[in-house]
């Protein structure tokens, strides 16, 4: 008995990959495909307008970088001043401890110690008990 024959199969070409957007859609105008990125990879920039309403910004850039890396660094940035001009906290914003640390002597936090219990004490009455009563 011999084996079965198995059909035979060409061998398949290399897949063709799509190229990524340069044209995207503005925040500000909401127009589609007026956006248009440009990178100056010497220089490392990267230039985004929009066509229609003059809205510009400017970004660095690597040698990994694309056209649509630009534009989402723009979102982020727009996100960021649409957060900061709510008032809402922004994620990088100073802990409680961080504004006490850099107004000490202008030195910034990593070049001091900061510990906690001293400053929580610093907080109370300066004999550290607080507001109870010596019996």
């Amino acid at each position: 008995m011999g084996k079965r024959k198995k059909s035979s199969r060409k061998p398949q070409g290399p897949k063709k990959k799509e190229p990524l957007p340069t044209a995207f859609p503005c925040l500000f105008c909401n127009h589609e495909k007026s956006v248009s990125v440009k990178l100056e990879k010497k220089a490392g920039t990267g230039e985004l307008s929009c066509k229609v309403c003059g809205q510009q910004f400017q970004t660095g850039i690597n040698y990994l970088s694309a056209a649509v890396d630009v534009y989402s660094d723009w979102i982020d940035a727009c996100d960021a001043v649409a957060k900061e001009a709510a008032g809402a906290p922004r994620d990088d914003a100073p802990s409680s401890y961080t504004h006490l640390a850099t107004g000490a002597g202008g030195q910034g936090i990593s070049d001091m110690h900061i510990d906690r219990h001293e400053l929580a004490a610093g907080e109370d009455d300066e004999d550290g008990q607080g507001d109870y009563d010596d019996d």
